[in-house]
Parts: C-alpha cells; structure tokens; sequence
C-alpha cells in the first residue's frame, strides 16, 4: 500500500517531521462552448513546500472545518485522518514533494498548448487517449465521464462503456451505467479518473486489472502523485496532472505521462 510505504519512510524522509503550510479549496463550474451539458468540480489542495497534493470531491461535500485540520498539522497525522479526502491530498503533497515528475522517474512531460477551456480538453483527452493501446482493445470502460475523452475515443473509432457515480446520459445521449463494477466484463481495457482514489473505488478495478491483465489507465489530478507508484502493479499508463488544472489557466500547463504508448 503507498500510504504505508510513505510512512516507513520508502519514499524519502519520514511524514512525522513535514508539516502542510496551506490548504485550500477550489471550486468551478463550467460548460464549454458548443456543448449542452456542464459540470462542478470541487478539489481540496494541500501544499507542502514546492508542491501540491490534491483530491477532488462532490461539491458541498467537505465539512467546514477540513481546512483547520490540514494547515500546520504533521503529514503522518493528515495520513490517518477521518476524511479521505484529506488522507489522499496529504499523501499526494508528500510523494510530489519526495517524488517530483521527472524524466528521471519515467514521466514524459507535455505541455498543453494555450487556448480555450475547450481545447485544453481537448488536447488532454487527445493525450490521455494515445495511453491506450487502442488497436487491441474492442471497447473501453470510461470511469468517470469526460465528454473531451468520449469525443476522442469516438473520433478513434473505439467503443466505450461510460460509467459514473451520477449516472445520466453523455452529451450524445448515451445512458451512463452508475454500477461501472457491473460492466468489468464487458471491456477490453479500462480508463478512469483519479476521482477513483478519493472515493474509494479504484481498489476492485485494480484487483480485476491485475487478475486479467486488461489495461487500466488513470487520467489523474486527484493523486497525480500517487498513481504513478502503482504502474505495474495494476496499472498499465497514468496521465498526472498537478495543481495548477489545465481548467484553471488560459495559458501552457503540462500533463506528465507514465506508461502506455504515447510519446
């Protein structure tokens, strides 16, 4: 387990003497030109010197007093804290400050280019999407509904099951499967968001990655540093994306790549 990992001190120095200097929340809501459907994101970030550990929840979602609890506690304390939320930001500043995305450690940094909010989708999904391998794979289970990334795996001619706690339908009308767990079977290779780690379902996609080898690829800004240590034990491709978001700047941001095809 990485949390008990970074607490024996396997990644760097001990949790015990860091201390988060900032919390903070950030909060948007967005829908993109041309299209009918728009969506919230809620993200709890924590800083630990250079770095940013995040972890997004469900709007309204984060108790009032999450912020007090983070800002000038010890990182071991915020590893054991009630709320995952706060134990996932806590263990993601840690490993970005331990484990930084360096061409070192195998990440393959792009750089999004500046322009709309649509087309820095757009050019992540198109990135996050050559992780694939595509021309092996019949159908796609997509956790965690990004219309960008639906657009993209439509354009590549690949089928997608998508699925998301919400449920409700894709820009295009399709039904979106609530239960993804249900739907493992029906896939060749499975590509969902980091929002798995902070709510607790990224365990059995795990488990059924390992048991049949089918490719699982994280798309991740909750974790972003988190999700890179499980590449190969499960996980085949990670796309990491820390704070800032590419939602958040008009200008460059960079993606960092684990794993998969994409050069």
């Amino acid at each position: 387990m990485v949390a008990d990992r970074a607490r024996a001190g396997s990644y760097g120095p001990d949790p015990a003497g860091l201390r988060i200097a900032l919390a903070f929340t950030t909060a948007q809501a967005v829908r993109h030109a041309g299209r009918a459907q728009g969506y919230r994101n809620e993200v709890l970030s924590l800083r630990l010197d250079a770095a940013v550990g995040s972890c997004a929840v469900e709007p309204g979602e984060l108790p009032a007093g999450a912020l007090d609890d983070c800002v000038g506690a010890r990182v071991d304390e915020l590893l054991d804290h009630p709320l995952a939320a706060v134990r996932v930001a806590a263990l993601d500043a840690y490993l970005g400050h331990c484990r930084p995305h360096t061409s070192a450690r195998g990440a393959r940094t792009l750089t999004l280019p500046a322009g709309s909010s649509l087309e820095k989708s757009r050019a992540r999904a198109a990135a996050v999407v050559r992780l694939l391998p595509l021309a092996d794979v019949r159908r796609v289970l997509v956790v965690g509904v990004v219309n960008s990334l639906l657009e993209q795996l439509r354009s590549s001619g690949a089928e997608y099951l998508p699925c998301d706690l919400k449920g409700g339908v894709t820009e295009w009308g399709e039904p979106v499967h609530a239960d993804a767990l249900a739907r493992l079977d029906d896939c060749d290779a499975i590509l969902a968001s980091g929002m798995t780690l902070g709510n607790g379902t990224l365990d059995p996609l795990l488990a059924h990655a390992r048991t049949t080898g089918k490719p699982l690829v994280l798309f991740a800004q909750t974790g972003s540093a988190v999700l890179p240590r499980l590449l190969g034990d499960g996980v085949s491709a990670v796309s990491a994306e820390p704070y800032p978001f590419f939602w958040l700047d008009g200008g460059p941001t960079d993606l960092h790549l684990y794993g998969g095809g994409a050069r």
